[in-house]
């Protein structure tokens, strides 16, 4: 349900469970923390995304009841994903929601399709969220904004999130994939550890 593609310097993956939104099996979740680590060790770039017309609806609805929403594995999978020393980009086919949002906020550079929507409804649920996806998202947007988000229950689309900051580019779906090909190019051009080294001179307010 994750498949892998290698392009040269570049890795695409992609969740691959469309008719159920891909929402995120904890296994899921494991098998692309193991594909991340391989492509940072030997890759340039990683883009992630998703097939059909939903990038992820964040946790597996029966797995969540039995415990996936708690689980640590969604930090340790934004973390191994800010933690890579390749360029990442996530291209996000569609909507994005819940805990889902971890790997996405992670991500060095984020494109979205114009239909997309972003929500995480941990308020309603009585969760919280992944610890730190909240600091992330305030880097990117403020405070208030993620308190919007996180708290008033906001459903975000994709022309507000463009100019909150959210994400940094609409691409229409057909275009998706090629323009984060495009956007990753120099990074798989370039020496091996270069991504690395400028990705360490751009300042980040949160930590892995």
């Amino acid at each position: 349900m994750i498949r892998r593609a290698d392009e040269g310097a570049l890795t695409i993956l992609s969740l691959d469970r469309p008719d159920n939104a891909n929402s995120l099996t904890r296994a899921m979740m494991l098998d692309l923390i193991g594909h991340l680590r391989d492509a940072g060790a030997t890759q340039k770039a990683v883009i992630l995304t998703g097939t059909g017309k939903v990038f992820s609806a964040g946790a597996d609805l029966d797995e969540a009841r039995a415990g996936l929403a708690t689980d640590p594995v969604w930090e340790e999978l934004s973390g191994t994903v800010a933690a890579l020393p390749c360029l990442t980009i996530a291209a996000l086919n569609g909507t994005l929601a819940g805990g889902a949002f971890g790997m996405a906020l992670a991500c060095d550079i984020r494109l979205a399709v114009p239909t997309a929507k972003f929500f995480y409804p941990v308020m309603k649920l009585g969760f919280l969220p992944q610890p730190s996806d909240p600091a992330r998202m305030a880097a990117l947007i403020g405070p208030g904004r993620t308190r919007m988000i996180l708290m008033g229950g906001a459903r975000v689309e994709a022309s507000e999130a463009l100019a909150w900051g959210l994400v940094d580019r609409l691409e229409a779906p057909e275009a998706l994939l090629d323009a984060a090909r495009a956007l990753a190019a120099d990074a798989c051009a370039a020496p091996d550890g270069h991504a690395g080294r400028i990705k360490a001179l751009i300042p980040r307010v949160w930590s892995h």
